[in-house]
């Protein structure tokens, strides 16, 4: 099925660039040191803010988008719901002891309570991305399904009807009802055990509607792929860019802050939402450290950011966008 996807070699997926991790004996002690010894401030002391989901959109209403944490959104646009990488357990792993739970202990909306969903736009299978227990949920009240190549396997096996999934591979397009959805490159890998590694597509995703149009990252490492779909689909309105779960010595499949901001200028962004941060703790960095990061460095380059609380809807196309530091 696969052999003909310039993105499939040797029985495996494959980057347009080489993207290796650091595994030198030395360090993966030191990192399994780190990761033994914690950080303290890696996870808040406090609960941090969630504002309830009051409010679907309705046809004649503008384009909202509202963040429920780590890379779960909701795109409200065109008088359809799009809702993007769903992952709603508390814990981002099939080992909760070893997983983490998540910061916040509610969610702007249960998860049974989520109206019925056009699209589910998934960015690849890594579990704090692709849900199983969300999915099985969800599955019935969802129209389609937009995948990369090789992740509709998993969704089969967990019930959903072959019919309402869409496999793409990268730079193909599904037109769905005046809404143009583009699976794009990202640089990263996929895997949902130590058997599987790369044996599904990852990709990031271009979202065009009749007013609106953005750009959501998915997981991904920096690479020239962010000039390439900023030349073929940019400007966008609105980006949703990885922004946490970092270490220098995983940064080829996972960005720094900095060069976040650099890649939403590569896509021809307008307006960043950093993504990725303030649900689990799945790095060593301050729990905090990404988004006082890349704010920092958004200023610096004089790009728009907004800065939403998990469950504040961002209202599209109003000039005005949330900004408060409430994580401090």
């Amino acid at each position: 099925m696969f052999r003909h996807s310039t993105n499939f070699a040797r029985k495996k997926f494959i980057n347009q660039i080489p993207t290796v991790m650091d595994t030198r004996i030395t360090t993966s002690v030191g990192i399994l040191r780190d990761l033994m010894k914690g950080n303290p401030d890696g996870r808040p002391n406090r609960a941090i803010p969630v504002e309830p989901l009051n409010s679907v959109i309705m046809p004649d209403e503008s384009s909202k988008v509202t963040w429920f944490g780590h890379s779960t959104l909701l795109l409200e646009m065109d008088g359809k719901r799009l809702l993007l990488d769903p992952m709603f357990s508390q814990t981002p792993s099939p080992f909760p002891l070893f997983g983490g739970r998540r910061y916040s202990k509610i969610l702007p909306i249960e998860l049974e309570n989520l109206p019925p969903i056009d699209i589910v736009i998934i960015s690849h299978d890594h579990y704090d991305h692709m849900d199983y227990q969300t999915i099985k949920v969800l599955k019935d009240k969802v129209s389609h399904f937009c995948v990369p190549l090789g992740v509709g396997s998993h969704l089969v096996a967990w019930g959903v009807d072959p019919e309402r999934i869409k496999e793409l591979d990268w730079w193909n397009e599904f037109k769905f009802d005046g809404v143009t959805l583009v699976c794009t490159p990202s640089r990263h890998f996929s895997g949902r055990s130590v058997f599987d590694r790369d044996a599904t597509l990852w990709s990031s995703w271009v979202i065009i509607g009749q007013e609106t149009k953005a750009y959501f990252s998915g997981d991904s490492g920096y690479g020239p792929h962010f000039t390439k779909i900023g030349e073929k689909y940019g400007p966008f309105d609105l980006t949703f860019m990885e922004c946490g779960q970092y270490d220098e010595r995983w940064s080829a499949i996972h960005m720094m802050p900095e060069e976040t901001v650099q890649a939403h200028l590569d896509v021809k962004g307008r307006i960043l939402i950093p993504i990725h941060w303030s649900a689990f703790t799945l790095a060593l960095h301050d729990w905090t450290e990404p988004i006082e990061r890349v704010t920092k460095a958004a200023r610096e380059r004089n790009i728009g950011i907004a800065t939403p609380k998990i469950g504040e809807a961002v209202m599209l196309g109003l000039g005005e966008y949330p900004n408060s530091i409430w994580w401090r």
